[in-house]
């Protein structure tokens, strides 16, 4: 049994996965197991990330500047326990501290966590569970400074991370989470931009914060029993602030700054953008899911949001971005007709 347990979500991603294992192994704090959760990859990742776990493959840097956080590698063999779809894992008692689960199927961001945490709720004495995005590099003080913070705060249910850029670690992505236009329903990174010399109080950024971002979140086991697991329906994006709308006025959300964790953004999902056009799959599923979640939380607001869309959608046929346009069109198509899950084709 553990502590923490680490849930980490593999979509045909295992040089990124190995690279934040490298990472998570690294953790000043020890009492942690590791879940890797494989959405029905297609590239053998499970098979890599095991003889990563063997000691048989090297993990790769992207960025030079942060290989201090991954090489030299950790003493391996890692002990570690291959988990099928069919099996019934109770973590109790197990001695292994990686467990590589396949979940069966690409249901998505939420379905992949939420298979991760399942099995984290099989031990009745784990604490807390961080939902980690594989396209991440944590600093060793990472987990241990969301865990100080959520000790000190014990109405708070889940807490963020400081998160910065991979290829742009002078880069702020998120302070945390985000805010939210409820007229619109964009939502705006607190802190995204340059990182300043100062940084502000962490209650103050907790003040407008809706959500923690999906990328690096600490959640209160207390937290999944009261509230529930992650909404599944979206597929791709909301599902955070869906989980923060849920244990409004029940729990709060916070922020640790102490915890640095570096993002490389999408690689997650297979979509590393290389260039400021949005990838047509981010289109469809943030257009669609802004829908969704408003006809869900704040239908008053339904009108307002579809006309934002459909501006969205004008602006990108006026940029002769016709591929994208046809994204949005289809998301604002889907939401309204209240289509959930993956979109088979786009």
């Amino acid at each position: 049994m553990s502590q923490v347990y680490i849930i980490v979500v593999n979509w045909n991603g295992w040089r990124d996965t190995i690279e934040c294992l490298e990472s998570v192994f690294r953790l000043e704090f020890r009492d942690f197991a590791v879940i890797v959760c494989d959405n029905a990859s297609e590239d053998g990742s499970l098979g890599h990330i095991a003889a990563w776990a063997r000691g048989e493959l090297m993990a790769g840097c992207g960025n030079p500047d942060l290989a201090c956080h991954s090489t030299p590698p950790v003493r391996k063999p890692i002990p570690y326990l291959d988990v099928s779809p069919a099996d019934q894992l109770s973590v109790v008692s197990r001695q292994e501290r990686l467990f590589l689960l396949q979940t069966g199927s690409n249901s998505g961001f939420a379905a992949g966590n939420n298979a991760g945490l399942r099995v984290a709720l099989s031990d009745p004495n784990f604490e807390y569970a961080w939902l980690l995005n594989n396209d991440t590099v944590v600093h060793p003080k990472a987990l241990s400074a969301m865990v100080n913070r959520m000790e000190a705060r014990p109405d708070a249910g889940i807490c963020g991370s400081k998160l910065l850029y991979y290829n742009r670690p002078e880069e702020v992505q998120a302070l945390g989470g985000s805010s939210y236009n409820l007229w619109t329903a964009r939502v705006h990174h607190l802190g995204a931009g340059p990182m300043s010399s100062q940084l502000p109080r962490e209650e103050s950024v907790e003040a407008n914060m809706k959500y923690v971002v999906g990328a690096s979140m600490l959640v209160r086991k207390f937290f999944l029993e009261r509230v529930g697991l992650m909404n599944e329906c979206y597929f791709l994006y909301f599902e955070e602030i869906d989980w923060a709308t849920r244990a409004r006025g029940k729990w709060r959300l916070v922020v640790s700054l102490d915890s640095v964790v570096f993002h490389k953004e999408g690689g997650s999902i297979g979509t590393v953008r290389q260039s400021a056009l949005q990838p047509i799959k981010t289109e469809y599923y943030a257009t669609r899911n802004r829908i969704l979640f408003t006809r869900k939380f704040y239908p008053f607001a339904l009108g307002t949001v579809l006309l934002a869309a459909a501006a969205s959608c004008v602006q990108r046929i006026v940029r002769g971005h016709k591929a994208n346009a046809r994204a949005v069109f289809l998301g604002i198509s889907s939401g309204f007709a209240g289509e959930e899950g993956a979109k088979t084709r786009l």
